[in-house]
């Protein structure tokens, strides 16, 4: 895609990324001028549009204010969308400045996003990390679990992981729910999908029914994990992420088949 060098006249919203960090003046995304923002001379692509304003991304960081994308996540999906891309195509630019084939110097396509080597040919695109993610239902409990990477937090989830070379999305699902919590798991169907960039993935939703094994937690990944009554959870992940909406329909299925009993 074609790289700006800006004269300050730009408009629009200013993602400034590296190393997966992102510039948020406030803890807002900057919105205006180039020159309002002293990005005068700096190199930018387009990389979407938000709100009728082009979204622009900057390979770079500033000396303050570079934080995590996820204070994004709760403001606007399509917003944090836009964030995640260009944090993402910045991590590809800076992993992919010289050819993994040959060692020479690449280049950035102009029409697509690509790197592009012109002494052995080789062209790279961003590479995308599939992962699954499943809400898991017993009578009227779910799976949640508190994971080492939030131990710093109250906030408990349900289980996730990475697909493997040569597996289906659904083997994805059981491998890992059995591998962190020793359970098996049925019924597994598709919900929904999320891209999610820490670092690079596309998070794949499933729901499952519980069908047997005693619940035992992977302590290498997982603080604990247990059955919580669909009404009396601990906390749990903020909307607009997959993992509530997972929570949320599995709560949905719950109430929905007890009324059925009722009736």
């Amino acid at each position: 895609m074609h790289l700006y060098t800006l004269t300050g006249s730009e408009k629009g919203w200013w993602t400034v990324s590296l190393g997966g960090r992102v510039w948020l003046p406030k803890g807002e995304l900057p919105f205006g001028l180039a020159k309002d923002w002293d990005l005068i001379g700096q190199h930018a692509k387009i990389v979407g549009e938000w709100q009728g304003e082009t979204v622009w991304l900057i390979h770079g960081k500033m000396d303050n204010d570079m934080c995590s994308p996820r204070l994004i996540a709760s403001q606007d999906e399509n917003l944090f969308k836009l964030v995640g891309r260009g944090v993402q195509l910045a991590e590809f630019y800076r992993s992919h400045r010289f050819c993994g084939y040959c060692g020479s110097k690449m280049r950035h396509s102009e029409s697509e996003w690509a790197c592009l080597c012109d002494n052995c040919h080789e062209r790279y695109y961003p590479q995308i990390a599939p992962c699954i993610i499943v809400g898991i239902r017993h009578e009227d409990k779910i799976l949640l679990a508190h994971h080492v990477r939030h131990k710093h937090s109250p906030l408990y989830t349900v289980l996730a992981g990475f697909v493997e070379v040569g597996e289906t999305l659904e083997e994805a699902v059981a491998r890992e729910v059995f591998e962190e919590s020793n359970i098996r798991i049925r019924n597994i169907r598709y919900v929904s999908s999320q891209p999610w960039p820490f670092p690079h993935s596309l998070m794949m939703g499933f729901l499952a029914d519980y069908d047997g094994g005693e619940l035992r937690h992977d302590p290498s990944e997982l603080m604990s994990a247990d059955w919580y009554r669909y009404d009396q959870l601990p906390q749990i992940p903020p909307p607009d992420t997959i993992a509530r909406r997972l929570i949320e329909d599995t709560i949905a299925n719950i109430r929905q088949d007890q009324d059925k009993e009722k009736n």
